[in-house]
């Protein structure tokens, strides 16, 4: 078995680690500090100019053919830098662009994947609203015949880059009775469109510099050439795809750990107490240790998994494995670094902190990590045992 990234992927990590040292680094607390996502929508600009926004899909719309493998170092090197930024891109590429490329059809890939890939259009991902989190087959959101278009009605809620995007694909209960069972359709709707309507979320604890909204449908009238996939075929698309997008947040939780562990090296160096450098005592030690070992786990089944993807091969349960350990792991990391800094750690002044705000929400969204173990354990019993 071999484990090296081939050239063209070292090179690939290479290009992105000096893309996020020099642009997004430096403006990665003024982000935060400010809410501000128009210079998300820079970062993401320049990206785009680079090829980064097309990495995971083919050549023929648009991308790069790098992989999800490709994908993964992408997601890990941006989260050196800014969760922000990544969770930006997450929802751009591997949530709305997968969507399309799983479900769409040829025409559907041209018009809407192919400007995703190239950055010239934003994405977003429309599954969650106010009363259905984890239980998403529980959404009202209604979509109605009407002649030859549909009327979408309802709320989504928590929808990265809802209020900046072009491109939203919104799931939509079809058939009350089936729902899950082949009762919810997917669309695709550019923003823009009478009755659609986008409001800000503002004061999270962390991903201060993403935009996070509440999307309203009034009587929003998409035509059928529209629908992802089939009718019914909906709750199907958003599962594939968030099998794939749980692996490259995963990925995304890597590179926060491994800068956390670089300023908790930097930083137990440069410290002194009771006459020396703290990294010279054994409590420090045994903590940075801890944080190395949780990274030589998370690389390990993140990019073990994301060949198995690339090869074709259908990964929910391995998905929900590595969105499970990778984001309580970081969790783990992101507090030795903190308690390793101490009294600096704690101030907002410092990135440790924002680090640390950052870091909470992935135990949490697609799919919060109680809904990964139900995935993990229903595969496994289904199957008999390992």
């Amino acid at each position: 078995m071999d484990f090296n990234f081939t050239e063209e992927q070292t090179m690939l990590r290479d290009m992105v680690r000096k893309f996020v040292d020099n642009e997004l680094k430096p403006i990665s607390q003024q982000i935060d500090k400010e809410h501000n996502v128009d210079l998300i929508k820079g970062v993401f600009k320049k990206g785009a100019e680079l090829g980064l926004m097309g990495l995971p899909f083919p050549e023929a719309y648009g991308g790069v053919g790098m992989g999800e493998v490709g994908y993964c170092i992408l997601l890990e090197e941006l989260s050196r830098g800014c969760a922000s930024t990544t969770v930006t891109v997450g929802a751009h590429v591997g949530l709305a662009g997968m969507s399309i490329l799983l479900g769409g059809t040829e025409q559907q890939k041209q018009k809407y994947l192919v400007p995703i890939a190239k950055g010239e259009k934003i994405g977003a991902y429309a599954l969650t609203e106010p009363g259905a989190g984890s239980d998403a087959a529980n959404i009202q959101l209604s979509a109605k015949k009407d002649g030859d278009s549909y009327l979408l009605n309802g709320t989504k809620l928590w929808i990265t880059n809802g209020d900046i995007a072009d491109i939203v694909v919104v799931y939509a209960v079809t058939d009350p009775a089936r729902r899950a069972k082949g009762g919810i359709t997917a669309f695709i709707v550019e923003s823009g469109v009478p009755g659609f309507s986008a409001n800000r979320i503002h004061d999270k604890m962390g991903l201060r510099g993403s935009a996070t909204s509440e999307l309203v449908f009034q009587d929003v009238r998409v035509p059928t050439e529209n629908i992802l996939g089939k009718i019914g075929m909906g709750f199907v698309i958003a599962m594939e795809t968030l099998d794939e997008s749980r692996l490259s947040l995963a990925a995304g939780c890597i590179g926060a750990a491994k800068e956390l562990i670089a300023m908790s090296v930097d930083f137990s160096k440069k410290r002194s107490a009771f006459g020396q450098p703290i990294a010279n005592f054994q409590a420090i030690q045994w903590m940075i240790a801890d944080m190395v070992a949780e990274v030589y786990q998370m690389e390990s089944v993140v990019y073990r998994t994301a060949w198995m993807y690339d090869q074709g091969k259908k990964i929910p349960r391995e998905g929900a494995i590595c969105k499970m350990f990778c984001s309580e792991a970081l969790g783990r990391v992101a507090d030795k670094a903190v308690q390793i800094h101490g009294g600096n750690g704690f101030m907002g002044e410092h990135p440790v902190e924002r680090f640390y705000r950052d870091a909470r929400i992935n135990r949490i969204f697609e799919g919060t990590n109680e809904i990964q173990r139900m995935v993990i354990a229903e595969d496994v019993l289904k199957k008999g045992g390992y």
